[in-house]
């Protein structure tokens, strides 16, 4: 078939992932330069409308595994490995997030598959997809194709955007036979620990509070500012590892991935590992004492001065601003 299957994560609400629906719209955009469709695959009881929906992101057909529990990697393995198998699906693309890199794992080895992570832009060259990856500190990007079917493509977390275009999918239901180990695990409890309960990887605006904030205490500043804005409160790998804050909230290459519209960087010095996690935000404010901090290399605006006296102040600034 040549198409692309992508797998649509949802919660126990039926809402699906921002992640996944990235992945389905760059699976449509991609699907017709390699001879195929872009298809998705959920597991549970979803309902036909919220399957059928997801054509509205470019999916012309969901398949749909009912008795598949959702949050268990190995059971979802057996499930896209039927599908790709039976459909002959070329590629299999995922959005990013944990549970993603555990299913493409698993799948990869289940089909024999070529398997790309932490991929950040996908393009069709002469029929095949080519995906690229970030190397060396993210330094220089390699392009990775495929040789033979399937390639399994993970995406690093906001890397594809969601464009929704309307059009509803076919949903097609499929039985599934679990393996003996897919079966020996059950989910007792979904849930994740966000910090101030915020997803940090879906919030439009952050605020990034490093060392330079000086202590646990002073965590208060960032959140006040981004309170002020509606945002919500990040940190970098020193600050959680101090305790200063939740691991949840931490930026960076051993963290989490975002793009906010505005990233505002407080006492945060802005090395290659921190960079890594935020480099795709729109917008990038920095405000550090040291003039020679990394960031200002990368920032669009800096700003060189004590956070202490300057936050407090731009606060004051956007709420009168807001009239709050």
């Amino acid at each position: 078939m040549g198409g692309i299957l992508v797998y649509a994560l949802h919660d126990d609400e039926g809402n699906f992932n921002k992640n996944s629906l990235g992945a389905i719209s760059e699976a449509a955009k991609l699907a017709g330069d390699v001879g195929g469709e872009a298809a998705a695959i959920v597991v549970g009881d979803i309902s036909d409308d919220a399957c059928a929906g997801l054509g509205a992101y470019g999916a012309s057909k969901v398949y749909r595994a009912k008795d598949v529990p959702e949050g268990l990697a190995q059971p979802i393995v057996d499930a896209m490995a039927k599908v790709i198998s039976d459909e002959g699906y070329s590629y299999a693309l995922f959005g990013g997030g944990l549970l993603g890199f555990e299913i493409g794992a698993g799948l990869t080895a289940r089909l024999d598959a070529g398997v790309t992570m932490e991929v950040t832009a996908v393009e069709a060259k002469d029929g095949k997809l080519v995906a690229h990856r970030p190397v060396l500190g993210d330094s220089q990007i390699a392009e990775v194709g495929y040789v033979g079917d399937p390639g399994v493509i993970i995406g690093r977390i906001n890397a594809f955007d969601v464009n929704e275009s309307g059009g509803t999918a076919e949903v097609v239901d499929v039985d599934v036979e679990l393996s003996e180990w897919s079966t020996k695990a059950r989910m007792v409890k979904r849930g994740e620990q966000r910090g101030e309960d915020v997803n940090i990887e879906d919030a439009n605006i952050l605020v990034g509070g490093g060392r330079g904030l000086g202590s646990e205490e002073n965590f208060e500043v960032a959140e006040t500012l981004a309170a002020s804005m509606g945002g919500a409160v990040a940190a970098t790998r020193a600050v959680v590892d101090a305790g200063w804050y939740p691991y949840a909230a931490q930026i960076g290459q051993t963290g989490k991935t975002v793009a906010p519209d505005l990233y505002l960087a407080l006492g945060i010095s802005g090395a290659i590992q921190h960079k890594v996690g935020m480099q795709n935000s729109e917008n990038i404010l920095a405000i550090n004492k040291d003039q020679n901090a990394p960031i200002f290399e990368y920032c669009d605006l800096g700003v060189v001065g004590d956070l202490h006296k300057i936050v407090p102040k731009l606060t004051e600034a956007i709420k009168a601003k807001k009239g709050s």
